[in-house]
Formats: C-alpha cells, structure tokens, sequence
C-alpha cells in the first residue's frame, strides 16, 4: 500500500526531517520535496541550502525551490508530479492552487493540541504561558491558516524545566510517528475528521504569533515563574533579552538563556540589580528575585554567570529596564 501513494513533501528546517525520513523508511514513493531556495549568509555570503533540501539530495529525491509558490511554471511542474497526497512540515503559507491539487488533499503537522496555539510560534509559547501539556496535531489545509479539519493528534507533557529547544527536540519525533500514522490512514482510508470548534477546550484560545523584540524582552511587572517561563520558552532561540543600564550611562543588551527564582517579600524597584560580582547576579521583580545563570552579551559567547562575574564588575548602581 505504501508503494501506491504518490507524495510531495513540502518542509524547510530540520523539524521536518524526522517527518520526511519515516517516510522514505516506511517504503512511502516521496515524489518530490518543496524546500525554500538556496540563498547567501553570514560575512562571507555563502550560499546555504536548507536542512530539507540537504536531506532530499542525499537520498536522491527530487528537489523544488520555488521563490513564489502561485509561479505558473512550479504549478504545472506540481501537476505533471501527479500526486497522490501532499504532507507539510514547518513550511510557509501555501496557496489553495496548491493544497487543493492532490486527490487526497494537503495535510500539515502543527507542534500544538489544536485548535490551541494557532500561530508560528506554537513551542514556545505553550511554555510562555505556563502550559503542562501541550502535543502534536495533523490537519487537512483550508482557507484559514491552522484551521482545517483535524485528522490525529498526540499529547505530550511539558516537563517543569524543559525549554523550547528541548521541547522541539521530543516534539520533532513524536510528531514524525503521527506523520506516519497519519500517512498510514490516509491510504487506508481509515480515519475520521473532526472539526477544530467541536473540540473542547479549557478557557479561551490562545495563538502562537511570530516572536519579535517587544514579545522576547523580559517584563519586569511579570512575577518571577512568568519570567522564568519566558526564558525557558525562548531558549535557545531566539532567547529573551533585556537592557542593563548603570547610573553612569552605560548600557548593554543581554540575551537571557537561564534563570532561577526565588519569591521573597522586598521593597526594591522591579529591574533593580544585586550581585556579589563572584557567583551570582539577581534583579527583583514584584514578588521576588530572578537569578540569571546563563546569559550572553554582545562580543561575547554565552555564558554561566560565574565566568562572566570573572571578566565583568556591577560597581555602582544597575537596574534592568
């Protein structure tokens, strides 16, 4: 049965290489991928292709790279693929003159139980708020973007300290086994659609926007576990950060990768900072102290807070803002 269905996978960044690998190793025909096109990084502009594309030319699998996804000659290219189904991972918004095309439909793997976490940032948010469960959804694409009929789901806990980084790690595996269940049913003809508002959910629906600086810049009216959510939910990348600023006028950015928490009653100003200039470097928020273990500041590699007391002093006075 494997053999008989035809696919296109569309995908771009190493979350969707488990996906694509259990395909292949499951005997599923990957007609072809449809990855973003190469293009120049970094000081020296070299030319950098994406993790999919790298995975797709290894294996020997076909390769499209279209710059606009409507472009007349990619969508005849599409149609002469004659597929069966298409499977998207982590991919971008997709024109209905493409999802529509397969007889089987387009379907998306979203790392978030929906209809919760609509948006681009799913991972990190559900740690940004709090959440102690989270999961992997599969769903047939329509007109509103992550609202389409859901096909499968699977929930995973959130461990009390688990950032987003490894929260993307368990999350890419356990959503490439869905991927493949979900491919499974579909050539079966063995599922059952369930509609995202018949779903029942706990309070209102939260979305997943992209991340910028004004949602990655630590609050300091947030108590301490928001700001300690905050920081897991952004680490590795791309980190929460804040601007120290000293009574003299110097300032710096630093990105913050890890902190602990301790809720104490003080009468300090949120954002002011206290540090021994040895083993620790705090600053006070509305209902306690944050301590920042692991940060990095510009022109210098990321860093347990021990090593960066050796090579900088807090003399005077500093305050977070």
């Amino acid at each position: 049965m494997a053999a008989s269905l035809n696919i296109i996978f569309y995908g771009t960044p190493e979350f969707a290489i488990p996906s694509l690998d259990i395909l292949v190793k499951n005997g599923f025909h990957i007609a072809a991928v449809v990855t973003v096109p190469d293009k120049p990084a970094g000081r020296g502009q070299k030319i950098i292709t994406s993790p999919v594309k790298d995975y797709a030319v290894e294996n020997g699998i076909k390769v499209l790279q279209p710059v606009n996804l409507k472009d007349e000659h990619f969508i005849r290219e599409l149609r002469s693929i004659h597929a069966d189904l298409q499977v998207v991972v982590a991919f971008r918004m997709m024109p209905e003159v493409v999802w529509n095309m397969p007889k089987h439909g387009t379907f998306n793997l979203h790392a978030s139980l929906l209809p919760q976490y609509r948006g681009a940032a799913p991972i990190n948010w559900a740690i940004i708020n709090g959440e102690k469960e989270t999961g992997v959804t599969t769903f047939f694409l329509q007109h509103e973007i992550d609202t389409g009929r859901i096909i499968l789901h699977e929930k995973v806990a959130i461990e009390e300290t688990e950032t987003a980084g490894e929260l993307h790690d368990r999350l890419m595996k356990t959503g490439a086994a869905l991927v493949l269940k979900t491919v499974k049913a579909i050539s079966k003809k063995n599922y059952k659609l369930t509609e995202q508002e018949n779903v029942a959910v706990e309070g209102e629906l939260k979305p997943a926007p992209k991340l910028n600086k004004t949602n990655t810049k630590i609050d300091l009216h947030k108590s301490t576990t928001e700001v300690a959510n905050l920081v897991r939910g952004l680490c590795p990348y791309p980190a929460a950060f804040t601007e120290i600023y000293n009574d003299n006028g110097f300032s710096l950015v630093a990105k913050i990768f890890k902190v602990h928490t301790e809720i104490a009653r003080h009468e300090n100003k949120p954002g002011i900072i206290e540090s021994d200039n040895k083993s620790y470097l705090k600053f006070f928020v509305k209902d306690g102290c944050v301590f920042i273990d692991e940060l990095q500041v510009a022109g210098r590699n990321r860093m347990n807070i021990k090593d960066f007391l050796n090579g900088f002093k807090f003399t005077g006075n500093w305050i977070i803002q």
